[in-house]
């Protein structure tokens, strides 16, 4: 099973996993980065993965490449409002395009972060 974590964590923190995992691309290693989507607060990942867009993916789960169309009757949706979505999701890296369509190339998500009290 493919799966991304989702996590929340600081600009160093992830700029020391790129380039560990840099470096072991260099090497042909797997990087400790693969399947990782990194977002640097909890209000970011929000915005980015609300929960119209997290049912984009849930439906997108294990169904291929998907037109917007498909995507949109699939979660009941407009068109535009999907397109605007699936965008997002592209962009932030959940999502990929493919020849004929979209799809969500995981098979599932983790999200591995902890929530503290402000500084």
């Amino acid at each position: 099973m493919k799966t991304v974590t989702i996590k929340i964590e600081t600009m160093k923190d992830f700029a020391d996993n790129v380039m560990s995992s840099m470096n072991a691309a260099a090497t042909g290693e797997r990087g400790a980065g693969d399947g990782v989507i990194s977002f640097p607060s909890w209000a970011v990942m929000h915005k980015v993965m609300a929960p119209n867009r997290m049912a984009v993916i849930q439906a997108m789960a294990g169904r291929g490449e998907l037109t917007i169309r498909e995507i949109a009757a699939l979660v009941g949706r407009d068109v535009k409002g999907v397109h605007t979505d699936v965008t997002a999701l592209i962009n932030a890296g959940l999502l990929e395009r493919g020849e004929s369509g979209t799809q969500f190339p995981y098979d599932a998500i983790h999200f591995d972060f902890t929530i503290s009290a402000a500084a």
